[in-house]
């Protein structure tokens, strides 16, 4: 019996050359969140994300603080698991490209394609940029004749190396790219993939470095004074993981590439045409996010405008992070992070939304009825239902902003349904005690929806508000939220807070 394809989802590897920001945990939320709704939608997932160890820049920072690279690498992985831990990921697997398994298949695949004929070995004198690893032409050149510091040091350089012979495909990489609309999303990156290819020549991509100048890379299985370009082996641990696991038949392709917009033309240009001339399928959708800035203004070490996920986390909380960064920022365009907004969304929606409405919904429930549930009532029925239904067309759809926005229009439907109904009066009047059982009901089981509905992005308070309804742990399958799950003569266990009113953030 055939095995069914899995659904794959990855971030971005990220470069050991420092400490993760902002920008990386943005990332990985936004991959998890997909990760957890797809699980919840009924698939299987492999969830992947992992560091990318090697190249120049990592080379020079082992060295100025006079390590070796691979225990500079190690050490830095080790902040960098926690930092995923930190963040309340589920991925299945966490790459290294230090490791066997991933450079043996990065040199097989070098193998193949140099054995198909698509290198070739020639001499250069240009320019290269240190900080981007990247050869510079005349056109980067900005019209007083230097370079745009963004590339930090730029050096002449007169050296061979390999070429991998990518303009023999820039016509079938355009027209890929239009007759596959949802290949880049947002749009507007696909149309600037596309105006790139049009508008300019593809030069052939250099995927080597001599030994000379780079120790710190994987060797050319068929140049031994060579190793490989780092982005061609970052790359390849999309497929060189699934395959060192000996599941690529159930993994491959991989269904979303979560990037961000500074890496769109490796992942966009470079990483197709590298599968097609390996023979492998192309990956579904390349889901491709802005960047954050912090009060309108760009974030930098060096002023010390950034955010630091870490001590937002430890002071807040994950799921507050986790909330504000996908109600905040959709996936596509840049972001501003700001303490009054962050503050604003906490205090509005989380504290005084969510966590007053299961918070007085469940004192009551334990102030007027003992806690135990009465007969099933479905004023709220159909508020909850068509907000499950938008929440799971929003998450096929990536559109996390959205499903969150269909979340809280429940939230909202709720309280505003404590206020209409006025429970606190119902339990005064005895000719009401059936009244107040009704609406009892539809509050604690809006609640136990909510909880099902939020477990791929707040899945700390999903838990909490299950266990605060003596259900036990959250169901898996968002089919769970459908109305009516709280079972007559149940007894909820009672509230705690959710989320503690607190002070704005210092930062």
């Amino acid at each position: 019996m055939e095995m069914s394809k899995r659904f794959y989802i990855t971030t971005a590897i990220d470069y050991v050359n420092g400490q993760p920001h902002l920008g990386h945990a943005y990332e990985k939320v936004l991959a998890d969140v997909i990760a957890r709704s797809r699980r919840a939608l009924g698939e299987e997932v492999f969830f992947l994300t992992g560091l990318d160890e090697h190249g120049q820049k990592v080379q020079q920072a082992a060295q100025a603080e006079g390590k070796d690279p691979q225990q500079y690498c190690d050490e830095l992985a080790a902040s960098w698991r926690a930092f995923a831990t930190k963040l309340n990921l589920t991925n299945d697997d966490f790459v290294r490209t230090t490791e066997a398994r991933h450079k043996t298949v990065v040199q097989a695949l070098l193998s193949q394609l140099h054995a198909a004929g698509h290198f070739y070995k020639a001499a250069y004198t240009g320019f290269y940029s240190m900080k981007e690893e990247t050869f510079l032409t005349e056109k980067d050149r900005l019209p007083d004749g230097t370079f745009d510091p963004s590339y930090g040091e730029v050096v002449e350089l007169q050296e061979e190396n390999w070429y991998f012979r990518l303009k023999d495909h820039r016509q079938w990489l355009i027209d890929y790219i239009e007759a596959n609309p949802t290949f880049i999303s947002p749009n507007y990156r696909r149309n600037e993939v596309l105006g790139f290819l049009k508008n300019n020549p593809l030069e052939d991509l250099c995927i080597s470095r001599p030994l000379a100048r780079l120790t710190w890379g994987i060797p050319l299985p068929f140049d031994p004074n060579f190793v490989t370009y780092v982005w061609f082996d970052a790359l390849v641990n999309y497929v060189s993981i699934p395959e060192s696991r000996g599941e690529s038949a159930t993994t491959w392709p991989a269904d979303a590439h979560v990037i961000g917009k500074d890496i769109l033309k490796f992942h966009a240009v470079y990483w197709p045409i590298m599968l097609k001339a390996a023979g492998l399928p192309l990956p579904k959708q390349l889901l491709v996010h802005g960047w954050w800035q912090k009060d309108g203004a760009k974030m930098s070490k060096s002023t010390g405008n950034v955010v630091d996920p870490v001590a937002v986390i430890e002071e807040w909380g994950v799921d507050a992070f986790r909330y504000y960064a996908v109600r905040e920022l959709d996936i596509g365009p840049d972001g501003n992070w700001t303490a009054a907004g962050f503050q604003s969304r906490y205090s509005a929606e989380l504290a005084n939304g969510l966590g007053n409405l299961i918070n007085r919904s469940l004192s009551m429930f334990k102030r007027y009825r003992n806690g135990i549930v009465p007969a099933r009532h479905d004023d709220l029925a159909p508020d909850a239902a068509k907000a499950m239904r938008e929440t799971v067309s929003n998450l096929r759809e990536y559109e996390l902003q959205g499903a969150l926005q269909s979340i809280w229009s429940l939230v909202n439907r709720a309280n505003q349904y404590v206020d209409q109904t006025a429970p606190f009066k119902l339990a005064k009047d005895p000719a009401q005690a059936g009244r107040l059982d009704e609406v009892l009901y539809n509050l604690a089981e809006t609640s136990r929806v909510l909880a099902v509905l939020l477990l791929p992005f707040l899945p700390t308070t999903s838990a909490k508000i299950y266990a605060q309804l003596g259900l036990g742990s959250v169901p898996a399958h968002l089919d769970a939220a459908t109305w009516g799950g709280l079972p007559t003569g149940h007894t909820i266990a009672g509230p705690e807070p959710l989320f503690p009113r607190k002070d704005p953030p210092a930062q």
